[in-house]
This record gives C-alpha cells, sequence and structure tokens, in this order.
C-alpha cells in the first residue's frame, strides 16, 4: 500500500512541477510574443483557470506527501519525504501570500481596465513565480530521493 502512495504522489508532485515550469519557459514568452493585448488576454485566462486548480493541486500535493511522511515514518527516506513537505509548504505560502494576490487582480483585468502598471505586476509574479517553481522541483527531487 505505501508503494502505490508513493508512487501517486510523484506522479502528482511531478506533473505539478511539469506543468508549473511550464508557465514560465514556455506559455508566458509565447503571450508576451503576441501583438497588441493577446498576451494580456491570455493571461487572464490563465489566471482564472490555475486560480481555479492549483490550490486543489498544491493542498493535494501536500496532503500526499504528509500521508506518506506518517506512514512510511519508519522508512529510511523519511527524512527526504518531511523536507519536501516543508519545501511544499513553502510553496503554498509563497502562493497565498505573494502571487495568489496578484493573481486575483489580473483575472479582472481587461484590455480598457488593466492597470497602468500591469507590466512590472506581470514581471513581479513571473519573478516569484520562477522562486516558487524552484521550491517545487527541490520537493520533487526530495521525494524522488526517498525513493532509493
Amino acid at each position: 500500500m505505501l508503494n502505490a502512495l508513493e508512487v501517486v504522489t510523484i506522479v502528482v508532485v511531478g506533473v505539478m512541477v511539469g506543468v508549473e515550469s511550464s508557465v514560465p519557459f514556455f506559455s508566458n514568452p509565447i503571450l508576451n510574443a503576441l501583438p497588441g493585448d493577446n498576451g494580456l488576454r491570455g493571461r487572464v485566462h490563465g489566471a482564472r483557470l490555475g486560480g481555479a486548480v492549483m490550490p486543489f493541486w498544491y493542498i493535494g500535493s501536500l496532503v500526499l506527501v504528509g500521508v506518506w511522511a506518517v506512514a512510511g515514518w519508519d522508512d529510511d527516506g523519511t527524512g527526504l519525504v518531511v523536507t519536501a513537505a516543508a519545501l511544499l509548504i513553502v510553496s503554498v505560502l509563497m502562493s497565498i501570500l505573494v502571487l495568489v494576490p496578484i493573481n486575483n487582480r489580473v483575472k479582472t483585468w481587461t484590455a480598457g481596465s488593466r492597470p497602468a502598471d500591469w507590466k512590472e505586476q506581470m514581471k513581479r509574479w513571473d519573478r516569484w513565480h520562477y522562486v516558487r517553481v524552484a521550491v517545487i522541483i527541490a520537493a520533487f527531487t526530495c521525494l524522488a530521493a526517498a525513493l532509493t
């Protein structure tokens, strides 16, 4: 049973890492290259979609890692699993304190109602998102190492 939990957790966290990594490395550069306000429209749609899905994914990942840590408490890799949980907590806190407030503003923007500093806000979100991606990659790495 623990093996199944480990596999499910690795897959869920790994897919989350892949999706979140695709945002700064693929999606946003594509959106930023679009003419006019098309990139902004894409980011607004992404803010709505991500804002609806990602809270469940981040919290679900954290719960899976927590269950893994408890269920495998006597295993050799438990310290790495606990470290991964701590890193995922950091990512959730970063999201709640910095990224979600920006995302909530972005969701309301239109071409006519965007603030004058919208590009600066997008750059701020991007910078914090790079850090969050690094944190969840580190968490995923800890989980993978815990299996060995």
